[in-house]
C-alpha cells in the first residue's frame, strides 16, 4: 500500500537510506530479490521535497518505520490530495468509505492538525481550514491531548524558488491519516549540552542515532566502536536495545574520564541504559583479538579520525616505528598509570584496517557504518569509495559540513566469507586506491586544505572556497 511519507528538512541525502534500512529491520522484504522500496513523488515536487509516497507492504511496518526514525516526520494513510480545496474535497469523498469509516466511528476520538511546508499559516487560517472539512463525517469527540486517531492536512505553498526551500512549482493539498510519528522527544533528551561526559570530537545525538538506524541497532546484538571516545555512538545502539562494546587508544579516555562520576560510563547511566560489555584501550592498527577469532559482531559503528578536529594515532612512536628503539615490555610497577607512545596514524591506513578488522569480525549480513571525509571540488564530490571483497555498499549519504570538504556516511554490509586470500586481495586494492584516488588522506593533508586560504591545490586538483551554485536550507545542513 502507498502511504504519504513526511521527512524533517534536513539531512536529505540521509532520509531514505533510513527508511531503506529501517524497512529491511522490521522484515519488509521477504523476497530475497527485492531489496529497495518503491518511491514516488508527488506531482510539481522536487526530488528534495519533504514529501515522498513510499510502497510498503502493510500498516504494521509502516508504523514501526515512523515511530523509530530519525528523519520521518510521519507516514500517513492519504485520503486525498489536490491542487485547490475543491479538488482535495473530491478525493476525499471518492476514497473507499470501507478504508474511512472505522476511523470516523462515534465510539472514537480524534484530532485535526495543519501543517504547511513553505509558509507559515496563522490560528484563525487553521481554524478555518479544519471548518471546511465539515464534509468528513466525523461523529466522534475531539480529543486534542490522546485521541485515538490523528488527521493531518498539509499544503504546500507555490512559493517557486525564491525562498530558499525545494522549488515547488504549484500549490499542493494532502489529507491523511496518521500511521506513525517520530518520537519528538528522543533528541531533546540525549542532546550534547545535557551529556555528563564530552569530548572535542562527541558525535551529535541526531547523527548518532542515524548510524544505528542504518546500522539496524536492535536487541540481541552486538555493536562494536573502535573509536569509542566518549561513547555517544554506543548510547544511541544502546537505546535501540543492543548490546555495546568500545574500544580507543587513548586509555586515559575510556578508563579514566575527568572522574568517577564523569566518564563514558556515566553517560550511560545519566539515561538509564544498559553499561557496555567492556571497553578496551585498543589499538585499530593492532587489533587486540586472539588469533582465529572471527564474526562476533553484529555491527561496527564509528566515526574514523581524519585530521580535521583530531588526528589519528596508533601505538608505537616514531623511534620505535623507523626503528631506533627496539620493542620494550612496561615494568610492572609502572603499567597502571603508564601511557603508550602513539604516532601519526594516516586516514588511508585507518580506513583499510577498518575495513580488516570488519571483514574479520563481523557476522554474514552485518553492517559496518562509518564516516568518510571527502574534498568537494565545484560542488560535487568523488563517488570512489574504499572497497573490500568481502563488502557490498548500500548506502553513501553526504553531510556537507563546509564548502571545502564532506563527510560521507557509508553504509556496507558483508557478503563474503574472511579468507587469508582476501586479505591479501583486500591489501592490493586499497594500494591501488590509494594510489589513484586519495593524495588528500596522508597526515595532514585534509586538515590543510579545510583551514588553508580561498584556494589550495593537491596533487593536480584545485579546491575554491568561492561556489556560485544556488543552495537552499537543509541541503547543507
Amino acid at each position: 500500500m502507498w502511504y504519504l511519507c513526511v521527512f524533517f528538512h534536513r539531512l536529505l541525502d540521509y532520509r531514505k537510506p533510513e527508511v531503506e534500512s529501517l524497512a529491511e529491520l522490521f522484515g519488509c522484504f521477504t523476497d530475497t530479490d527485492k531489496k529497495s522500496l518503491e518511491w514516488k513523488l508527488p506531482l510539481h515536487h522536487h526530488p528534495d521535497s519533504p514529501f515522498h509516497f513510499v510502497n510498503l507492504p502493510s500498516e504494521d511496518i509502516a508504523r514501526n518505520i515512523a515511530n523509530r526514525s530519525i528523519l520521518v516526520k510521519g507516514l500517513y494513510e492519504l485520503w486525498g490530495e489536490g491542487d485547490s480545496y475543491e479538488e482535495l474535497e473530491e478525493a476525499i469523498k471518492n476514497y473507499p468509505d470501507e478504508r474511512k469509516l472505522p476511523y470516523l466511528a462515534s465510539e472514537s476520538t480524534f484530532r485535526i492538525t495543519v501543517d504547511t511546508f513553505g509558509k507559515v499559516m496563522s490560528f484563525q487560517e487553521q481554524n478555518e481550514r479544519i471548518q471546511g472539512l465539515s464534509y468528513i463525517p466525523f461523529k466522534g469527540r475531539v480529543n486534542l491531548r490522546s485521541p485515538d486517531h490523528n488527521f493531518w492536512l498539509m499544503e504546500t505553498d507555490d512559493y517557486g524558488s525564491s525562498n530558499g526551500l525545494p522549488p515547488v512549482v504549484q500549490k499542493r493539498i494532502f489529507f491523511g491519516r496518521e500511521v506513525g510519528a517520530a518520537d519528538r522527544k528522543l533528541l531533546p533528551t540525549y542532546q550534547l549540552k545535557t551529556r555528563t561526559y564530552l569530548g572535542p570530537t562527541a558525535m551529535d545525538a541526531e547523527v548518532a542515532f542515524l548510524m544505528a538506524n542504518q546500522a539496524q541497532a536492535r536487541p540481541g546484538t552486538l555493536v562494536y566502536d573502535p573509536f569509542v571516545g566518549t561513547g555517544s555512538i554506543l548510547i544511541a545502539a544502546a537505546h535501540f536495545g543492543a548490546m555495546t562494546m568500545g574500544a580507543d587508544i587513548d586509555i586515559r579516555v575510556v578508563r579514566d574520564g575527568r572522574g568517577p562520576d564523569c566518564n563514558v560510563w556515566s553517560n550511560f547511566k545519566q539515561y538509564g541504559l544498559e553499561m557496555p560489555i567492556s571497553l578496551l584501550r585498543a589499538d585499530n592498527n593492532l587489533p587486540p583479538w586472539r588469533p582465529g577469532l572471527k564474526e562476533v559482531f553484529n555491527a561496527i559503528i564509528c566515526d574514523p579520525p581524519y585530521g580535521v578536529r583530531a588526528g589519528g594515532r596508533k601505538s608505537g612512536g616514531r623511534k620505535l616505528l623507523k626503528g631506533v628503539v627496539d620493542p620494550y615490555t612496561v615494568p610492572d610497577d609502572k603499567r597502571t598509570d603508564h601511557i603508550p607512545s602513539t604516532a601519526a596514524y594516516s586516514l588511508a591506513e585507518c580506513v583499510h584496517d577498518l575495513l580488516d578488522l570488519a571483514a574479520k569480525m563481523l557476522v554474514m549480513g552485518g553492517r559496518l557504518v562509518y564516516f568518510y571525509p571527502v574534498l568537494r571540488d565545484n560542488d560535487t564530490v568523488d563517488p570512489n569509495y574504499p572497497v573490500h571483497p568481502c563488502f557490498k555498499l548500500v548506502a553513501a549519504c553526504e553531510q556537507i559540513l563546509s564548502l571545502r570538504y564532506s563527510r560521507v556516511l557509508l553504509t556496507m554490509v558483508k557478503i563474503g566469507p574472511y579468507t587469508d586470500e582476501i586479505a591479501e586481495s583486500a591489501k592490493i586494492k586499497h594500494l591501488e586506491f590509494k594510489e589513484n584516488h586519495v593524495k588528500w588522506m596522508e597526515e595532514g593533508n585534509l586538515r590543510s586544505v579545510v583551514f588553508s586560504p580561498a584556494e589550495v591545490e593537491i596533487g593536480e586538483a584545485k579546491f575554491s572556497k568561492e561556489s556560485s551554485k544556488p543552495k537552499y536550507r537543509g541541503k547543507y545542513v
